[in-house]
Parts: structure tokens; sequence; C-alpha cells
């Protein structure tokens, strides 16, 4: 990869890309201030702005064994900002806190940066924010990434996003650690659903929506804050599915897939990235310059901070081995682009960093370099002008009903009926409903990890107020009845229908490493035992990623698939089963039906040849952008402006959708579009527009779309972005029409 990159500095991400419009303007006067400020610095303070600390570093009692309730540790704080001069610290102490402790918090930090260091230059806080503000007690959860992109609504992923930055800001942090911007391709990874799904453009269109959302037009307005883009590049697609294990991604497949989310987000200003924190074709990414400078910087027009992720440098030493020791690691991480060290729990790199600009080995330049953008970061949020919190501003629509409301709205349309056999579904008032399982009466199974722990497992810091499953079917339903997970089933025989809502234990990072995406054998079971019975089962999925069922979706005649939806996941699900909301969940990856046969959508014709050359080796449980509504909407007049498409000109898509139901129903249409012949060997489709609309009951409605030769461009042989002369086809719900492209007229 090293030697394929070299041409990175000069090749675009896209033929067709335009000038880049950045939403963060730094003056004239503003950069004369920070480099005069620069220029006051001693060596000891420059790296101190390039050290991230973690909070259990500052805080009351052992490092692994920190005192309850957590609370700073003054001695320990004055030496990470006083004696060490720390830019940076993040992190919470093992569970969320209430924003009254954040803001205690947050000033005593400032205070102390502010009064007691020469230059009085603001800490920058870094928090976790993945789904909602998830380390914030009062703060409002969202679904996890995976269930946003399901909504194919990329309005609301940015109005989650900026309700996150609200409660987040209210707290006193102005940085939070999102979105995840990695493809999910791989679904044994235990961060497939911190991701939006396997395709492209998804990714770019919820990608560039969370940090518009996090960022706004002003990062430094009181209830906005920087967004983090990870995790630079290629982190989910590992061969063994295990978190943090090597990644092997041609050049081609690079650019194409998994460079496009990022580049939109860059393209909206997103004021920092976080680092892959394994192996790329054999070169560790923290290490390797082409990546973080000629790619990220020259190439696709970063210039923002780029931060390692927990203890990257240290394990480039440690467990890369391609550090002989620790300080051939910082030096190396810093020279091939890191600003700033995730360290994070001593001083090591600090001293390791001075000795190592001392001994020649980082010149100053990279060091200065790495500072200024940095303090850049921190003038561009206003903390220079108001490190502390807040306070003036009111954050009285923290928690509130009205932020529950978008939660649960984004759940309801994130939410998947995958299958509704004889139309089981919506459930009459009038059935005894008996409702099993291990999610049904959980709010740990909804939320998933990063809720309000790290692995989101602790029940002690749930949300009571909000519903499970099983309690917001009792609000539906008069007669509902609800045993144990592994109760005895006799109870079976009384009622009409059996709900069973099986889920997978909330996991992420190294803690999430499976062997088998087969559910546990004891889920299994219960659906067979409960299907033996005679009865109609709708199951409900509760997953971190798509877990084999084939051997229980037989004997299920509706299956609903919910992600991690969030607190109000419980209401929307039970709402979905009672007919109060028409679902309009979409697929956002390829749903396998077996364990190793992980296609996704866009996968190449050869790899549909099964037995005997027969065309039925793609056969997923369910494809890429399924997912059912009450509604059975019907399409119709599908629509080409041209049949030949010339150079920059537009193709003008339209097609006709009808609601024939009683309902009204929102409905995603999705464009995709197929090469037919092409000098890289083409997918069988990719998808390249969607659009999302609410059609009344009885109404049609005509959706429109625009399609150029950026939509049929790919990367060739020479890993540049091209478009070739050809036939392509059309493809949107069973309707199909051609066009041919001609550069030249």
């Amino acid at each position: 990869m090293k030697n394929t990159l070299i041409a990175f500095a000069i090749i675009g991400i896209t033929s067709c890309s335009q000038k880049k419009i950045k939403t963060v303007q730094d003056t004239k006067t503003e950069v004369q201030e920070l480099e005069a400020l620069l220029s006051e610095m001693t060596l000891k303070e420059k790296v101190g702005q390039m050290t991230q600390l973690n909070i259990d570093l500052i805080s009351k009692g052992e490092l692994y064994d920190l005192q309850e309730p957590h609370e700073i540790d003054i001695d320990k704080l004055r030496k990470a900002v006083v004696e060490y001069g720390a830019g940076s610290i993040l992190n919470v102490g093992g569970h969320a806190y209430s924003l009254a402790h954040w803001n205690e918090i947050i000033s005593a930090i400032q205070e102390m940066a502010m009064e007691e260091t020469r230059l009085s230059i603001p800490v920058l806080y870094g928090i976790d924010a993945i789904h909602g503000a998830n380390y914030i007690l009062e703060g409002t959860l969202f679904p996890q990434q995976l269930a946003q992109a399901a909504t194919f609504n990329p309005a609301l992923v940015e109005q989650a996003a900026s309700i996150a930055a609200y409660e987040t800001k209210a707290s006193g942090i102005p940085w939070a650690f999102s979105p995840v911007l990695d493809l999910g391709r791989q679904p044994l990874w235990s961060r497939f659903f911190e991701t939006y799904g396997e395709d492209v453009l998804v990714a770019k269109k919820m990608g560039e929506a969370a940090v518009k959302g996090y960022q706004g037009i002003d990062a430094s307005h009181p209830e906005k804050l920087a967004a983090c883009l990870k995790h630079f590049v290629g982190y989910s697609t590992s061969a063994s599915g295990k978190d943090r294990t090597p990644v092997y991604v041609h050049e081609r497949q690079l650019r194409e897939y998994y460079l496009p989310s990022f580049q939109a987000a860059i393209d909206a200003g997103a004021l920092s990235v976080m680092i892959n924190s394994g192996e790329l074709n054999g070169i560790p990414v923290h290490i390797d310059k082409d990546i973080l400078v000629d790619l990220l910087r020259n190439e696709m027009g970063f210039d923002g901070v780029a931060v390692s992720d927990w203890e990257d440098i240290i394990k480039l030493n440690i467990l890369h081995m391609v550090a002989p020791t620790l300080k051939d690691a910082v030096a190396m991480a810093i020279n091939a682009g890191v600003d700033m060290s995730m360290v994070p729990n001593d001083y090591e790199f600090s001293d390791l960093l001075l000795e190592c600009v001392e001994d020649g080995m980082v010149p100053m330049e990279r060091i200065d370099e790495a500072v200024m953008r940095i303090l850049k970061m921190k003038q561009r949020l206003g903390l220079f002008d108001n490190p502390m919190p807040h306070k003036t501003h009111s954050y009285d629509k923290v928690g509130s009903k009205e932020f529950e409301d978008v939660s649960y709205q984004a759940a309801c349309e994130a939410v998947t009926l995958l299958k509704n056999e004889d139309k089981v579904l919506p459930l009459s008032t009038e059935e005894t409903i008996l409702v099993m399982g291990k999610g049904a009466n959980s709010h740990i199974y909804l939320n998933g990890a990063w809720s309000r722990t790290w692995q989101g497992t602790d029940p002690d810091f749930d949300d009571n107020a909000d519903f499970t499953i099983l309690e917001s079917l009792e609000k539906n339903f008069d007669k509902v009845v609800h045993v144990e997970e592994y109760a005895d089933l006799a109870t079976v025989a009384k009622v009409d229908h059996v709900v069973i809502c099986i889920a997978e234990t909330p996991s992420t990072e190294k803690p999430g490493d499976i062997d088998d995406l087969t559910f546990d054998r004891d889920q299994l079971d219960l659906v067979k035992k409960v299907s033996a019975m005679g009865k109609e089962i709708t199951l409900v999925l509760l997953v971190n990623r798509p877990r084999i069922i084939n051997e229980i979706e037989p004997l299920c005649k509706a299956v609903i698939l919910g992600y991690h939806p969030g607190d109000e996941g419980g209401r929307a699900i039970a709402d979905i089963i009672a007919g109060k909301v028409n679902p309009s969940g979409r697929l956002p990856f390829t749903y396998p039906m077996f364990v190793n046969a992980l296609n996704t959508y866009d996968h190449k014709l050869t790899e549909q040849l099964g037995k005997e050359y027969a065309m039925d080796a793609f056969n997923p449980q369910w494809e890429f952008g399924d997912g059912l509504s009450y509604s059975g909407f019907e399409y119709s007049n599908l629509k080409l402006s041209t049949d030949t498409l010339y150079g920059s000109d537009e193709l003008r898509v339209t097609v006709d959708v009808h609601n024939p139901s009683p309902l009204d129903g929102k409905e995603t249409v999705l464009v995709f579009i197929a090469d037919k012949y092409a000098s890289v060997t083409p997918s069988v489709k990719r998808l390249r527009a969607f659009s999302k609309k609410n059609i009344k009951a009885g109404n049609s409605e005509s959706f429109h779309f625009s399609v150029t030769s950026k939509d049929l461009a790919f990367v060739g042989k020479s890993n540049q972005w091209i478009t070739e002369d050809g036939e392509f086809t059309v493809m949107i719900a069973g309707l199909e029409d051609s066009f041919n492209y001609q550069k030249v007229k």
C-alpha cells in the first residue's frame, strides 16, 4: 500500500469533484493571534498540547479503582494541566454523570488551565457521544447509527446529531468522537452497529448530515460542538472480523468504497478525525505518512486535528512490533502525521516526545504544525473566548419531550419489518398476546453499547421512565401475558399470538469479538419450542449485527428487525405491532442466510454462480433495501428523460408510487444503476440515489432524480475515477429502463 499510495497526492478522489466548500474559515487576524501564541510557547508546552489524557488519571482513587462518586483530584489535575500542560482530556469514569457533575468537572479543569498555567490555553475535552449524549444521565439516547441508516432519512440523522450536540454542550464538553464512517461490510465485526451500513452513498449522506448536525455553520455556538470522523481508514473490513485486526484492501477498493464517506464529511467541514487503530496492508495507519499526509491532507484537503485512538501509539511498540522502543513509536507516529495522542493513562508520551525533539528524531516544524492545528480547533470552538460551560445559556430542553419525540420518530422510521406472512401484523387489540424472550423487558438490548456505560450492559443506569417492549405492548393491548426468558411454556396454549424478542448482548470493540454469527442456541430453541405448540409467532430481533436465523425464520409469521433502536425503541416496536405506526425502515445491509455467505448487495456477477453454474449463490436471508410497509406501495411509470446521456448533461429519472391502502405511509425509493460492460468488472448494481416521502392513503407521489456522469463513474485500472461509454440500466423496485452514455456528443 505504501508504494501504491504515492500517487494519492496527484490523483483526485473523483473525476467530477468540485472545489471544496469549507464551513470553517479562519480570519487573518485569528491566524496571526495563534501564530503569536505559538511563538511564545516552550517545547514542553507544545508537547503538552499534543497530549490527551484519560479522566481516570485526574480522578480520586487508583487508576483502575476509582472512588465513587467520581471526583477530580486537584493534585492529579495540577500535574496533568499545569506540570504537563495537557491539551486535552477525554472519557468518563466508568459510567454516565449528571449534567451538574459534568459542569463541575469541566469548570475545575478549565479554571486550573486559565488561572494556573503560564499562557492560559483552554483544555479541549472529548467524549464518546455515539448515539446521542450517551454519557450524560439526562441525555437522550437515539437509535444506533446502523438503525439511523435504516431510516434512509438524512434530515432526521442531522436532527438527532444536533440534539446530541445540544445536550453534550450543555455538559460543557465541546468535542464528540462521532460519527463512525467505516462501512459495515464485514458482519462479524463487533462495531458493525456503529456504522451506517454497507453502502457508500448511504454512508456519505448520513455522515455528512451528522457533521452538519454536530457543528452547524459555527461550531463555537453554545449548542454545537466538533465532530470527529472515525476511523480513518479501512478499520471495519478485517478478514477475521475481529476488532483491530489486519485489513488488506486494494487501492481501487479503498478509493471507491472506503474514502467517499470521509471525503463528504471533510467537505462538510469536520474539525477532527480519529485514526484507524489497526494496520492497513501490513502498515499500522498511525505510521503511514502516505495515508495521513499525502492522502488525508494533500489530496482530501483535511485541515483539522488528527487524533489517535486509545493507546494506539503504545501498540506500535508492544503489539504491531514496528517500533523497537516506545520512543521510536512516538517519533514514527508524530512524523507520520498524528497531531494528538490519546495516550491516555500515563505521561510517557509527553516525556518521550520532548526527548524526540531534543534528540532530532522529530523536527520542530512538525511539532509546530500539529500544535497549530490543535490551537485552531480550540479557536474554532470558541474556547479562547469562553472555555467554561455556558452557564448563561439555557439548556432547558435537555432530556425534554421534544427531544424524546425525535428519538421516537427515528426509532419508528428505523425499525424494519422483514416478513409479514398473511398480513399477520398489525395484531388485533382483541388478541391475547404472550411476550417472551430476553429482549422483551429490558432497556439494555434496546440501547446497545455506549449507553451510559462503555459496553451498555449495566441496568443500574437504565432510564426507567422509558418503556420496554413488554411495557409498551401492555399499553397497546388489554390482554398481554409475560413469562420469563425460559419459563414453563404451558402458558403458550392459552394465548392467540406470541411475540418473542430475541437479543444479542450489547458489546463493542474487543469485548464484542465473536466466532460465529449464529444466534445463541438457547434462543433459537425457544422459538422452536413455541412453534411446535402451533402458535403464530412474531419474532423481534435486537442485535449488534445480523445474526443467522435461517433455522427459525420459516417458523415465524412476522419478523421485525429492531437493531438497537434506543430508549424510545420499545414504544416504536410496540406501536408498529399494534398498527399505530406504519413501518418504513429499510435494511442498510445485506442480511446473510449462512455464516459464510457474506456477500454485499453490490457484489460481482461471478459471485452469483452457484452449484452446477446455476445463478443462485447470492441468496441472503434478506437483501439490502428490503423492508415492508402496511401500505403495500405500487410503483409505475418509470421514465428516463433521454435514451442517451452525453458528457456532463443530466438524465432525469421519474417514477410514480401509489399508496392503495387506508393508511398513510412513508416510502423510500431506491435508485440502482448497473453498468453492462466495463474495463473493471462491474457490480450487479449500485445505489445511486434515494428519497423518502410520506404518501397519503389512496394517493400517489412522483419521485424525481437526477443522474449525471458522476453517478456512472468507477475507479479504473489506474486507480483514478473514470467514466466509460456504454449501456446502463436503471432499476427501481422491479422496474427497469436502459440508456447509453457517451462522453462526446
